[in-house]
């Protein structure tokens, strides 16, 4: 590999194509969905794993192709001639994690992970080549029950990120719907599907008339009739009648029951939609935002019971999505949903006269010992300098020192957002913040 040698030029500041940087008010922005993801997740019984950003490209290679792994990810050879991946995504990651420890685990097994990963592709709207990922999977559970509560799960995370019922879809389909038509009743080869079910995923990004053509390309005039019959399926009931009986139809049946009975009245049943990933094997569903201005798949996920399958142990059932930080930022944006960025800082205090900066730093000291988070101005800089400081790092309170507060023990604390000012004592400065702090908690919580 030859790096170009840039010394005797500027160095770009831009961050690296397709990746970005975090700013303070980036960085609270990413946090709050952090820690909103984390909240919920947890709710439902979920703990948390993590594992390194690297893998051995052959976990990638063994579902893939190598045209896609070489091409679609971050593959190199370390120094020891060894093929490594910058991970793509987390599900192969836990299924090895889950073969390695499955005879110490206890099953069913709530796992969530917010891990980053790396793609190889061009960079648009909704898609960089890293991004954050909460990834919520269950194993041990063969039932629709476990689709039922990750899908529950999913509703609660939008809602808890101020979505309403009527600003996103939950589509749902059963890949093997999917195979009995198309492969049992349409006859089509196992390559065709394979096909057919690939242009399926991208119909949502092309124009009807082109799909139409791919189609027709693929499986020529004389299987259309019942291809069509098949996507215009509008509902469960108005499927043709040899997939009625189907187990497959039976599980969304129930699936849709039990949404139901919770009143999740987003969801609805989806013939057309696949997922792309090969490791799907029977429910499959997707988060789709409605609003014009983004009108597509914030995330997704489904069934894959045959994920262990490459690591030769016995199967162990499982379900999971991932949901990005970057698609679900897009639909706060679009609804207007962020929140307005606050500093994790409590207190700015503000030094006056000669020994300014020093009886600052020791006021500073005693409410971080009291548990406020406090920076002190080290500027000795005029009291209008150091208040403008405070306010651009949108510090919620200023606090002023001097030796005539030193002396009599009471301090000015000024809220910069409305200016209203008290003067209180060290003690009643720290009760009248963190009461200020609790009524925002829902921001910083």
């Amino acid at each position: 590999m030859t790096v170009k040698n840039q010394k005797s030029n500027k160095l770009s500041t831009a961050p690296y194509k397709g990746v970005r940087d975090f700013y303070p008010e980036d960085a609270f922005i990413q946090e709050y969905i952090f820690r909103i993801m984390k909240r919920v997740v947890e709710k439902f019984g979920y703990v948390v794993y993590n594992a390194s950003i690297l893998e051995d490209t052959n976990l990638y290679l063994a579902k893939s192709a190598e045209e896609i792994v070489l091409n679609q990810t971050y593959t190199f050879m370390d120094r020891g001639g060894r093929p490594v991946t910058l991970r793509p995504e987390m599900t192969p990651t836990i299924a090895r994690m889950i073969a390695k420890k499955r005879k110490e685990m206890v099953f069913p097994a709530r796992l969530y992970s917010i891990a980053n990963m790396f793609r190889y592709e061009r960079p648009q709207k909704g898609r960089l080549r890293e991004h954050w990922q909460l990834n919520a999977d269950i194993f041990g559970v063969s039932s629709i029950d476990a689709e039922s509560e990750l899908i529950t799960l999913a509703h609660e995370l939008m809602i808890q990120f101020g979505a309403q019922p009527d600003h996103f879809r939950i589509r749902v389909n059963h890949r093997e719907l999917l195979y009995k038509w198309f492969v049992g009743h349409m006859k089509l080869t196992a390559d065709l599907y394979h096909k057919v079910t690939k242009l399926m995923d991208r119909r949502l990004k092309m124009s009807d008339t082109d799909f139409k053509n791919e189609v027709t390309a693929l499986i020529g005039c004389q299987n259309q009739e019942k291809f069509w019959q098949m996507i215009h399926v509008t509902s469960l009931s108005t499927l043709p009648d040899e997939l009625k009986g189907e187990k497959c139809t039976v599980e969304l049946r129930s699936l849709f029951e039990k949404m139901k009975a919770r009143n999740l009245v987003s969801i609805v049943f989806d013939p057309t939609l696949v997922r792309g990933f090969d490791y799907y094997t029977g429910v499959v569903f997707e988060i789709y935002d409605l609003n014009p201005e983004n009108n597509r798949s914030l995330f997704g996920g489904g069934r894959f019971d045959e994920i262990l399958n490459v690591f030769g142990v016995e199967k162990i059932p499982a379900c999971g999505f991932g949901m990005g930080d970057v698609t679900i930022r897009d639909f706060m944006e679009t609804y207007q949903l962020l929140p307005a960025y606050q500093s994790s800082t409590d207190v700015y205090v503000c030094g006056i006269g000669p020994d300014a900066v020093a009886l600052a730093e020791d006021i500073a000291h005693q409410l971080r010992l009291k548990g406020l988070n406090t920076a002190s101005d080290l500027t000795g800089r005029k009291i209008a300098s150091q208040i403008k400081t405070a306010v651009k790092q949108a510090i919620p309170f200023a606090l002023f020192v001097g030796e005539d507060e030193r002396s009599s023990g009471r301090y000015k604390l000024k809220h910069l957002k409305d200016g209203h000012a008290e003067v209180l004592s060290l003690d009643d400065v720290c009760g009248f913040v963190r009461k200020k702090i609790r009524q925002v908690s829902s921001v910083r919580a």
